[in-house]
């Protein structure tokens, strides 16, 4: 295990020059405290959990020190956003520290969030607020621990720094951290603003360092496009079938490397709707849950237009094909998974759709409707108002599960007893911006183990109250 002081350094990103990123010195918070910081994250780079407890800690990610090893670079890209192109927007409130080397060999970006005003900030403050860096931190463990791939959050700190949105708030910092912090949005800042050689010099260092084994077949570039292809649609599926909602599918904020990331206005469903909008904001729905999949095709259809310049368009429109049937089939093997449904059988897709008929009809909570299913509960027909029509369908599923005595075992294990609901989170907040983080790191220990029964954490498991249903989210942060 290293200390702060051992971290080794290889700044790659910041070695392509400034014509991708912009040196910046982070604006420090004033006063700061830690509020909350992720052993499981600490230790992608070897970083002893005890290292959170020195004060020296909180200095470094409140913006106060920084390691001469470090390079901070605010990156420039752009995006389309809302189905609109927006020319360029860049690391508004956030900087790359640098890239972590662990004992593997693998690089980690350390990415500042709420460090301060940058080039591109577009009139803001560069500012995060303890809101939205807390709902960051939780989303980004929670969703690991579930198993769908995204960044990870190191730390928060807050401090004193007032900070203005809808209302007056505190200024906070996270830690994200990720393999890359390279987007759909880089490379077509690059292609619509015509600058060939840097576009080339990005996908070249793409391959060198995200997708090396793209380089040793026969058109690597395109290869290259097929692993992202297929690791988004992995990522989406998985969103789905744990009823997660982005809220915010711009290009800008998908990940080169297929990882849920840039987190504003997400929710998980409590009650089951198919068209759930969980973004205030998102007046046509756009990015509502039923739409994420369609969504992921159009942005990877936006990066296909901006490698145009070195993969035939037919051979990136094939590509293009195949994302709805890789969906649907990872789609349905998961949820195969969840209701103990072994091997493929042809009525399957209808089975499940007449499921979730029943369960938007309803509005049943989907969590603790699958978990209950899950542990053959008869509580699951309590979560349906037509119970006959449920009881047509919950014998159909019962002679569609799996025989084998270790079926149970499997459906529990990928079925969720804690989920990160908004009112929960919300909690945790209120809390905190009273200074009382117990709350926040509380739920993020539950949030570390969500498949396991926790004693005397009961009321985790629980239904939102009424406050807490459909609470909006907005993009402020």
């Amino acid at each position: 295990m290293t200390t702060l002081a051992d971290l080794h350094f290889d700044n790659r990103f910041a070695r392509l020059g400034d014509t991708f990123s912009t040196k910046v010195v982070p604006d420090p918070l004033n006063n700061p405290r830690l509020v909350v910081s992720s052993e499981d994250a600490m230790g992608l780079i070897d970083m002893d959990p005890a290292q959170a407890d020195d004060p020296q800690f909180t200095e470094v990610f409140s913006g106060r020190q920084i390691w001469s090893a470090a390079e901070p670079r605010a990156m420039v890209y752009s995006g389309h956003q809302f189905g609109a192109y927006n020319p360029q927007l860049g690391d508004g409130r956030g900087l790359l520290l640098g890239e972590v080397v662990n004992q593997r060999g693998e690089h980690w970006d350390m990415h500042l969030k709420g460090a301060g005003s940058t080039p591109y900030s577009r009139m803001g403050d560069g500012r995060a607020v303890l809101r939205s860096s807390v709902r960051e931190f939780l989303a980004s463990e929670a969703l690991y621990a579930l198993g769908i791939p995204s960044s990870r959050a190191l730390c928060v700190t807050v401090g004193d720094d007032p900070v203005y949105r809808e209302h007056q708030e505190r200024g906070a910092m996270l830690l994200r951290m990720a393999p890359s912090h390279i987007r759909f949005g880089h490379f077509e800042f690059f292609y619509y603003t015509r600058q060939h050689d840097a576009l080339r010099q990005l996908v070249d260092f793409t391959l060198q360092t995200c997708y090396p084994a793209s380089q040793q077949a026969a058109e690597p570039v395109l290869d290259m496009y097929r692993q992202i292809v297929r690791r988004t649609v992995d990522m989406i599926a998985r969103w789905q079938a744990y009823g997660f909602c982005h809220g915010v599918m711009n290009t800008d904020n998908m990940s080169i490397l297929g990882i849920t990331f840039d987190f504003g206005p997400y929710a998980f469903l409590d009650d089951y709707d198919a068209g759930h909008i969980c973004n205030h904001s998102d007046h046509e729905g756009r990015y509502a849950f039923n739409r994420q999949p369609a969504i992921g095709q159009w942005n990877l259809a936006c990066l296909a237009q901006a490698l145009t310049p070195y993969v035939e368009v037919e051979q990136l429109k094939a590509e293009l094909a195949t994302v709805m049937p890789l969906y649907q089939t990872e789609y349905m093997r998961l949820m195969r998974a969840r209701l103990g449904w072994a091997g493929e059988q042809p009525g399957d897709e209808e089975l499940l759709q007449r499921l979730l008929q029943q369960m938007q009809d309803s509005a049943s909570d989907y969590h603790i409707t699958l978990r209950l299913l899950a542990e053959d509960d008869a509580g699951a027909r309590d979560q349906f108002i037509d119970r006959l029509t449920f009881d047509i369908w919950f014998q159909q599923h019962q002679a569609r599960q799996s025989a084998d005595p270790s079926a149970l075992a499997d459906r529990l294990s990928c079925n969720p007893v804690y989920v990160l609901r908004n009112y929960l989170a919300q909690q945790a907040i209120a809390a905190a911006e009273e200074n009382d983080f117990s709350e926040v790191r509380r739920l993020h220990q539950i949030l570390r183990q969500p498949f396991t029964r926790q004693a005397g954490q009961e009321r985790y498991t629980a239904s939102p109250p009424d406050w807490g249903r459909r609470l909006e989210i907005s993009c402020s942060s």
